[in-house]
């Protein structure tokens, strides 16, 4: 909290976060009362400007809060016609056959989107029925009352120096103030964060675990394109090295969405997860489908995959995590978009119902409770112990268990019970002298590129002179501890190259934090060994401007 004096604007719900989840909440909303006031706060540029997914939607969650979506004219162009998974080796693969897959892997249909542009859409939906959207409105700080509940936001505060002192354009924000405030900021939200510690909700849960995501769109050859078409892989780059795979999603305009995924659980710090990326699409499969083709973007994010046992309590006094500040990943169906929406809709209900009997800033408990007894909870509970199956054993023996497990758990009941995940994702870290440095060849320019090119397409921008969002806890730990035992492993997990050691003749190391270049993935906040790294927002419409992602 500061000594800051601010405008303060009232409403019965502030939304923190237009995704699916903060979207969906806001139109439930107006849907069951038009004269409940609601805002929602974005820190993009525009709404979808930070939306990276991978994706293939399941329209379940469209169902239930537009029916009529289709005839309102929302982004779901390409239905899936084709599912293939292959277990890739370095110059082959092997088809793995649909048939012996439970029936909840079956993409029939479900819908290759951009969600970006799917956010666009409900956002205007939201609009019409009268919610007040605010794009380039970074929530920086939370209000609490004087109980200590959560009543508000601060939003659009502008103009800091880089040391945190007030420049000559300082522009203080307002805080915006709710009966009930929802966080829905996606993966590792920061208020989200905060919430989570403050009011322990994460005790008695298993710790959440994450995978990073990247993904960029190419134009190919029309002769190659196959609209409809989904793809996963798994195995080679990554071997034993991380779990992962990938993903190739043919849509509309000759257009594929390729896609690589690693789990942050990995244990050797050398392991440089976008090279394996860029290493994987000269697998000849891939090189084949994209050769004569154009990389026309690209992004990153953080996916939470810890599961049903890893989602926190989602409610504290006069606030609600929603979507991902939840984790709500169905992880071997690589969806959660469906629940992020289910989520925005049932906490919208909670809301409604306790403001319609007079209260205000307490918890709802009943969202809570239609999360874990209600589809969302159904759906995450019959594919709980993939993720733990995996790290454990390998991908091999946990291809034959997860898929018993979830067979099992079609017909409601589990012979393993539900696994835990052990270790946080930073935590699984080792030492740098206990594993190999990995080569990685050096990219093509064609089908491989190195990072810094890369990030220009994802049309980063931050304004050089406000203070790093990218915040050290403790400024000598990176050379004094994680130089020495990780090799800091920051120059590797980071997909835009925001960290860098460098080296000088006659000088020591030096950390240096390029935090121009982030693309707001949050993997610095999770896979950081020692938790040095605090992924704080940076001024309204700063980051990433996705175009189609």
């Amino acid at each position: 909290m500061t000594d800051v004096t601010r405008e303060a604007m009232e409403y019965d719900v502030v939304i923190v976060g237009a995704g699916p989840a903060g979207l969906s909440a806001a139109i439930r909303l107006k849907q069951l009362d038009p004269d409940c006031a609601v805002v929602v706060l974005e820190k993009g540029s525009e709404v979808g400007a930070h939306i990276l997914s991978g994706a293939v939607l399941d329209p379940v969650g469209l169902d239930a809060l537009i029916p009529d979506w289709k005839a309102r004219g929302a982004p779901l162009n390409t239905p899936v016609k084709e599912d293939n998974f292959y277990m890739l080796g370095e110059a082959g693969k092997i088809r793995v056959p649909n048939f012996p897959m439970p029936p909840l892997m079956n993409n029939h249909g479900n819908y290759i989107v951009s969600m970006a542009n799917v956010c666009r859409w409900m956002a205007e939906q939201a609009e019409e029925l009268g919610v007040e959207i605010f794009p380039g409105m970074s929530c920086s700080e939370l209000v609490y009352d004087e109980a200590g509940g959560v009543k508000g936001v601060v939003a659009g505060e502008f103009g800091k120096n880089p040391d945190g002192t007030e420049g000559p354009n300082y522009e203080p924000g307002m805080e915006l103030h709710g009966k009930y405030v929802f966080l829905s900021e996606g993966v590792r939200g920061s208020l989200a964060k905060e919430v989570i510690a403050k009011y322990d909700l994460s005790q008695g849960k298993e710790p959440q675990k994450f995978g990073l995501g990247m993904k960029e769109i190419w134009e190919i050859d029309p002769d190659k394109h196959r609209e409809g078409t989904v793809t996963h892989t798994m195995g080679w780059p990554l071997g034993k090295n991380a779990g992962g795979g990938s993903f190739i999603y043919h849509l509309e305009n000759n257009q594929v969405y390729v896609g690589f995924v690693v789990h942050l659980n990995y244990r050797n710090p050398h392991l440089f997860p976008y090279m394996e990326f860029q290493r994987f699409k000269h697998h000849p499969m891939v090189a084949d489908l994209l050769k004569g083709g154009k990389r026309v973007a690209y992004g990153a994010r953080a996916i939470s995959e810890g599961g049903f046992q890893s989602m926190p309590k989602m409610v504290a006094p006069g606030v609600a995590l929603l979507g991902c500040s939840v984790g709500m990943v169905n992880v071997p169906r690589i969806k959660g978009n469906h629940n992020a929406m289910l989520s925005g809709k049932a906490a919208a209900e909670a809301a409604h119902a306790a403001l319609a009997a007079g209260r205000a800033s307490d918890e709802l408990s009943d969202y809570e409770a239609e999360v874990r007894g209600g589809a969302i909870g159904k759906d995450l509970k019959r594919v709980r112990n993939v993720k733990p199956l995996w790290s454990k054993y390998g991908l091999l023996t946990s291809l034959g268990l997860g898929g018993f497990d979830m067979w099992t758990n079609t017909f409601g009941f589990s012979v393993l019970g539900t696994l835990g995940h052990g270790k946080t994702d930073a935590a699984a870290t080792e030492a740098a002298a206990k594993h190999k440095p990995i080569e990685y060849p050096k990219p093509d320019g064609k089908l491989s590129f190195d990072r810094l090119t890369n990030v220009a397409f994802s049309f980063t921008n931050h304004e050089e002179s406000q203070p790093a969002h990218l915040q050290l806890k403790d400024a000598s730990v990176p050379i004094g501890v994680n130089l020495p035992t990780y090799d800091e492993p920051a120059q590797r997990y980071c997909p835009a190259g925001v960290y860098e050691v460098v080296r000088e003749e006659g000088k020591d190391p030096r950390f240096v934090i390029n935090f121009q270049n982030c693309v707001h993935c949050k993997t610095c906040d999770i896979k950081d060994p020692s938790q040095n790294i605090n992924w704080a927002t940076p001024q309204g419409g700063d980051g990433p401007n996705y175009p189609n992602m």
